[in-house]
């Protein structure tokens, strides 16, 4: 949950920069300012006190996995063996593969996004898990929704009049 301090940072004004910087952080402060009608050094404060306050936590490049070679996106669960769920956690951050893993909650243990080269690589993945768990893939079709933007229409209640 969001404390005092937090909230009292997201105003409308803030919402606008988070909502900018997540579609483009390279935006020099200048031109962030000019959009949201303040001068660069305000906007440089806005930013930084975000930062500070832990709600911008890092700034990072978007890659297109396919033109790299990793032409395939999966999801897999993962249902830990009775005392393999701490070596399936130090496989998937070993692995580099995943892209991203969570403890989840249900009859699964964690769920990771990775990214593959091809069918076999896949499979060649899975041989690595199903001595520690049962694994279920999903192989990703198509991405109708990636990267969304958070903004102030999301939680209305938390912006500041």
């Amino acid at each position: 949950m969001a404390s005092d301090r937090q909230l009292k940072l997201l105003d409308k004004t803030s919402w606008q920069i988070l909502a900018i910087l997540q579609e483009n952080a390279r935006i020099p402060f200048k031109e962030l300012g000019k959009q949201v009608r303040l001068s660069a050094p305000a906007v440089a404060e806005r930013v930084r006190r975000l930062e500070e306050a832990g709600i911008i936590t890092r700034y990072r490049a978007e890659l297109n996995l396919e033109k790299l070679g990793l032409s395939i996106m999966a999801f897999v669960t993962f249902r830990s063996f009775p005392d393999k769920c701490e070596e399936l956690k130090l496989l998937l951050h070993e692995s580099p593969e995943v892209q991203s893993s969570y403890r989840i909650t249900g009859s699964d243990h964690y769920l990771a996004k990775v990214s593959v080269t091809s069918v076999g690589h896949l499979e060649q993945l899975v041989d690595r898990f199903i001595t520690y768990s049962t694994v279920t893939t999903s192989i990703v079709l198509s991405t109708p929704i990636s990267g969304r933007v958070i903004d102030d229409e999301i939680f209305p209640e938390v912006v500041e009049k």
